[in-house]
């Protein structure tokens, strides 16, 4: 029955096993301890510091990852750390990474970071979540992930402690002696006292708590949306959503024999509760390569040698690393896998066509969402996958697709477009968030989570997402959704990414345009996408005024299309158009993020008798725009 082909399976699995978070560990430690005592001796995480297929790997096993997380579980205990308090990181992937994640989790609530944001964010985070500990890397060549650090506890006087992870160890001479001698200066200038991870770790048992454990479940971990459509918000994820993600891994896709690549980052929802949960409870086996994953050098050009080396039999993936691994030869044998997953944004269907001819191996795409725990929905392994669908939705999940009307909230008929809502195990109802305003409007009927996804459901019950709510173009009244722009424009055979977004316009309000990156060593041309765009976009309306091509895509750490950067590029490029054309001297600065206003454009005054002309043309725009100084 693991295989979930479709709904006579979900019913078979649901009347068969029926989800109960009453039956299932509701404390993160017999969790664990249930998967070291069931396979102690398996490999449970193996960590790569560096990319090649012989290089260096590091593998903890269930007996020591258990241990491990139990040293780490009593160590922040001893730090102060109770069932309702914080244990922060702001790390790349390797062992620790999992490590003070379960261990923070049992200890109180793990909240991760996500490394690429800046010190201001992080910190907003440390306060916003009132983290007392701090994990995070000791200084080292390459990245400024100690410095962002540094820089953001400056700006979160709750944080007391900074634990740091020092990657030198998972080096081999002669690099390993060297980096001693080049390591940057730590940037140690803040209140928190600083102490060696290892060093504490090791002055704890991992044979027992210290501390009783009370069975029942709670908040366990703090997660921050992406931020790709805004300031991120804090969800609050409760042990038994976690359980329940691993849960359906196990009961569907894994084993103990199996072998998974994720290339994905440990602060994500993605690799820590649909995979890593998912491997403590099947006893399966996680390869994460490089601290960076998929954005770390040499991960896609080794990529199939990894897949060799490591007899991988499950590829965790998203659409921008597909892009990005069609673009290199399959050149290992990957005879192993067994099947490859896809979630974080829709994937093209042309995409999935050229993954399937260059692998022989299927996509299976998901849906899930941070403030769902996760997991939502998937195509079903065995039975019949829809090419650009998410699937059907997991057992004990339940979707429905509403619009509002006058009368409240309405539930849409087959095929009819709606806001995507979710009722399941991981949705924490009334609580999602940690800000209380952010939690208004947020649920319907109290218990369906407004995802504000766009979508609809066919009459077999797959799930297709056709555009987020607030990613709607609005043109002149008319809403247009960017999904359709980007599903032509990723049909040409030479673009490898598209991002389509509404530029401000002083007439419509906004028109479409679009941003394309190309496959390596192509020579199309802008003149040729608008073509390809003309003949493909079936609504007039939506078809992109303006096609840019850009070296390299603007994406966030889990691979999505960060849509912002693209509007800021829009607003600055339309509004400096306009000034120009009204002969005026001044020019758009910046464009930043404002809580309350969404994008803000902050313009250098030009010449002072300009400064009421400005103010005149850019008041056209319903785009807000301030003076920069």
């Amino acid at each position: 029955m693991g295989k979930f082909a479709g709904h006579a399976d979900r019913t078979a699995i649901e009347a068969e096993m029926p989800w109960d978070a009453r039956d299932m560990p509701r404390t993160m430690h017999r969790f664990m301890g249930s998967v070291a005592q069931r396979f102690p001796s398996r490999p449970a995480i193996t960590f790569q510091l560096l990319s090649g297929p012989k290089d260096r790997a590091d593998t903890l096993t269930w007996a020591q990852f258990h241990s491990q997380s139990t040293q780490a579980a009593n160590m922040f205990r001893a730090m102060g750390v109770g069932p309702k308090d914080v244990v922060a990181y702001l790390l790349p992937n390797c062992l620790e990474t999992a490590v003070t994640l379960i261990g923070g989790t049992i200890a109180g609530i793990a909240n991760p970071i996500n490394p690429l944001l800046a010190p201001a964010q992080i910190a907003a985070i440390l306060r916003e979540t009132g983290a007392t500990v701090l994990v995070t890397l000791k200084a080292f060549p390459k990245t400024d992930v100690p410095q962002k650090a540094a820089e953001a506890v400056k700006l979160a006087p709750n944080v007391k402690t900074v634990l740091e992870v020092d990657l030198n160890h998972y080096l081999t001479p002669p690099k390993r002696w060297i980096v001693p001698f080049i390591r940057p200066k730590n940037p140690v200038d803040h209140h928190a006292r600083v102490l060696q991870f290892r060093t504490e770790l090791a002055k704890y048992p991992g044979d027992h708590l210290t501390f009783d454990d009370p069975d029942q479940d709670r908040v366990a971990a703090y997660f921050h949306t992406g931020g790709t459509t805004g300031m991120p918000k804090v969800a609050q994820h409760r042990i038994s959503g976690m359980v329940y993600n691993g849960w359906l891994g196990h009961r569907l896709l894994f084993s103990e024999k199996d072998n998974v690549i994720c290339p994905l980052p440990l602060f994500h929802v993605f690799a820590c509760h649909v995979i890593l949960m998912a491997m403590i409870s099947s006893g399966g086996h996680v390869v994460f390569p490089t601290p960076a994953g998929y954005r770390g050098d040499g991960v896609f050009d080794n990529f199939w040698k990894l897949v060799e080396r490591w007899k991988i039999s499950f590829v965790i993936t998203v659409p921008t690393a597909i892009a990005a691994l069609m673009q290199r030869p399959v050149d290992a044998d990957v005879s192993s896998i067994k099947q490859a997953f896809s979630g974080s944004s829709p994937l093209p269907v042309e995409l999935y066509k050229r993954f399937e001819k260059a692998t022989g191996v299927a996509i299976c795409e998901g849906y899930g969402l941070t403030e769902a725990t996760c997991l939502v929905s998937i195509n079903p392994v065995d039975g019949i996958k829809k090419i650009g669908s998410v699937g059907i939705p997991f057992p004990y999940c339940g979707v429905k697709i509403l619009v509002e009307t006058p009368d409240g909230m309405q539930e849409c008929e087959t095929d009819a477009v709606g806001e995507i809502c979710v009722s399941n195990p991981g949705v924490y109802a009334g609580s999602t968030y940690t800000e209380v305003d952010k939690n208004n409007d947020l649920f319907h009927d109290d218990i369906y989570l407004r995802t504000g996804d766009l979508g609809r459901i066919d009459s077999d019950g797959y799930i297709w997402i056709t555009g987020r709510a607030k990613d709607v173009i609005i043109r002149g009244g008319h809403n247009i959704d960017p999904a359709e722009i980007e599903e032509a424009l990723a049909g040409h055979p030479d673009v490898a990414m598209a991002g389509a977004i509404g530029q401000p316009d002083a007439f419509a309000g906004e028109l479409p345009c679009a941003y394309v990156e190309l496959v390596a060593d192509s020579d199309c041309t802008v003149e040729t996408l608008i073509e390809h765009a003309r003949q493909n976009v079936r609504e007039r309306a939506a078809r992109p005024k303006y096609i840019e091509i850009i070296d390299e895509m603007p994406k966030t750490a889990v691979g999505k299309v960060f849509k912002p950067e693209l509007r800021r590029r829009a607003i600055t490029r339309v509004f400096n158009a306009a000034l120009e054309q009204a002969g005026i001297d001044a020019r758009v600065a910046d464009v930043r993020e404002d809580r309350k206003r969404g994008l803000v454009a902050y313009v250098a005054r030009g010449e002072a008798g300009d400064q009421g002309r400005v103010a005149q043309v850019l008041g056209e725009f319903a785009t807000p725009w301030d003076w920069a100084d």
